[in-house]
């Protein structure tokens, strides 16, 4: 269950976001391996339609800034995870698999748990505490990516987390307590945006600002 920070990712787009909202928001729900996928099931938002009002607040597409901007962001996650996802009973609809995704959602808070946690933007964290905060309340350990630090920037950026499940939709471990991060090319997903396993050391989770608009 993947959760994208909007303020990073639109600085990843060189702030081509328009009016990004300043909350993590679904970036997807990604099966670990795409077998047995059925890639002619084509997105159909009709199937979705008593789920739109809560796809538009917790699943916004952050890239594609047009009056159906988010169809393009469902329609991709759909035809790349859904149709893999569906193998899954609990997920083999669209219906099913969009709703499930908003409840897993729910159930993680991220936002409110973040808080909690006292984890708020504009401000520095080690890799590692961020980590343990969050399996202090969660029980797994998740994936954290970040935008690698470039031009100006002195650190790397906050922007993704990942919490991962079973096939029957328990929390797990999404690497084994002490597993490394990966290092090299394997660091750096192919369903990212040129971001990467966030390196061991600080990071920084920028603020939402003007210029991200």
């Amino acid at each position: 269950m993947v959760h994208h920070w909007p303020a990073t990712v639109c600085k990843e787009v060189k702030n081509h976001c328009k009016d990004p909202p300043d909350y993590w928001t679904i970036h997807g729900l990604w099966p670990d391996k795409s077998e047995g996928c059925n890639r002619s099931w084509h997105f159909n938002p009709e199937e979705i339609k008593d789920l739109l009002p809560d796809m538009r607040m917790y699943w916004p597409d952050l890239l594609h800034p047009s009056p159906n901007r988010s169809l393009h962001l469902w329609k991709h996650e759909w035809e790349k995870h859904g149709t893999c996802a569906a193998q899954l009973e609990a997920l083999n609809s669209q219906k099913k698999y969009f709703g499930k995704s908003l409840d897993l959602s729910k159930e993680l808070a991220l936002n409110s748990t973040l808080q909690k946690l006292g984890i708020i933007p504009s401000t520095y964290y080690q890799i590692s505490d961020i980590k343990d905060a969050l399996v202090s309340v969660y029980g797994v350990v998740p994936k954290v990516q970040c935008l690698p630090k470039q031009g100006d920037e002195e650190v790397q950026l906050l922007a993704q987390i990942e919490v991962c499940f079973s096939k029957d939709l328990q929390l797990q471990n999404c690497m084994e307590p002490g597993e490394p991060a990966p290092r090299g090319p394997e660091a750096r997903p192919a369903a990212s945006l040129g971001l990467e396993i966030c390196k061991d050391g600080v990071l920084f989770y920028p603020a939402l600002n003007k210029t991200n608009h």
